[in-house]
């Protein structure tokens, strides 16, 4: 690293004052890319102690905080059921509520992560300020925390789904039933993670320039789900607002979790193409982004 010597010291005066060293880093990196994943595996502990310590914060590893993680999207997807059903006199049944379920849950760890991963660099100032190790830790460590909260939810889904098609009559409003296909669901959910962690570490870096970025998300996400298919299912769009839809990045993601999840159906070949686009893309974009902009943190701070 260069140093540039300070002005020439009075004759006399004490050793280590005579020259004056300023170190400044060599290139714009301070760590090589290979040096900055390796450091980032070997403190990936440090991101599941943090998640662990947020979820004890908000009591969620408590019984009674685990039951609120069931019974808050319970009751959410049981207002919006009668909301568009029972007041909305609209006719519909047992496929649409499971689907409700479904659609909420993943949204909502959609939204969680963003809201939490908005805050992890802000909120961690002193950490920031203090701590040399890779940023990319604390998004991370929210985005963990959203995926924990969602996997009990998972339990109530298929509790609901179970009644309905093993036990509850059949008809044009209870056509549910478990099939292979529900498998791909799976893939589906790892492309919803994927693009979740995008989202978080955008939310993460631009929380940082723009303070009041976690004040708009809860009304910019929940206009954001109307548009999606969660109050209703991606193939009762029109097909001029399926156009559209192209330009929506959740779109295709839930598309595709609610046909295999829900209707056991593969869906659309260019539902998965769009969603795999628009998961991995997301995901890159907001890794550049992040490494991009980490050095510059503890200056905004």
């Amino acid at each position: 690293m260069p140093t540039a010597p300070g002005p020439a010291a009075a004759p006399g005066a004490p050793a280590d004052v005579r020259e004056r060293h300023v170190y400044e880093p060599t290139s714009s990196r301070l760590t090589t890319d290979r040096h900055y994943w390796r450091e980032l595996w070997e403190r990936r502990h440090f991101a599941l102690e943090l998640s662990r310590a947020e979820m004890d914060a908000t009591h969620s590893n408590t019984a009674f905080g685990r039951l609120w993680l069931l019974l808050n999207p319970v009751l959410t997807a049981s207002v919006y059921f009668l909301l568009v059903v029972i007041i909305g006199g609209g006719r519909k049944g047992p496929d649409y509520f499971v689907h409700l379920l479904g659609a909420l849950f993943a949204f909502h760890l959609l939204q969680g992560a963003m809201t939490a991963g908005s805050q992890t660099i802000v909120g961690g100032g002193k950490l920031v300020l203090n701590t040399s190790f890779p940023l990319l830790l604390l998004p991370l460590s929210a985005m963990r925390t959203a995926v924990s909260k969602f996997l009990p939810t998972l339990i109530i889904f298929f509790a609901f789904f179970s009644y309905f098609a093993l036990f509850a009559p059949k008809s044009d409003a209870n056509t549910l039933h478990f099939s292979v296909v529900q498998l791909m669901a799976i893939p589906a959910f790892g492309l919803l993670v994927v693009f979740t962690a995008g989202m978080t570490l955008l939310m993460a870096t631009a929380q940082v320039y723009f303070r009041d970025v976690s004040n708009f998300l809860p009304y910019v996400t929940r206009m954001w789900m109307y548009l999606s298919p969660v109050l209703y299912f991606a193939w009762q769009m029109k097909p001029w607002m399926l156009k559209f839809e192209i330009f929506n990045p959740i779109f295709a993601i839930l598309a595709v979790w609610g046909e295999t999840l829900v209707r056991g159906d593969f869906g659309l070949p260019s539902w998965w193409l769009m969603a795999v686009a628009w998961a991995f893309g997301t995901f890159a974009i907001g890794l550049v982004v992040f490494r991009a902009k980490e050095r510059e943190f503890p200056v905004r701070l």
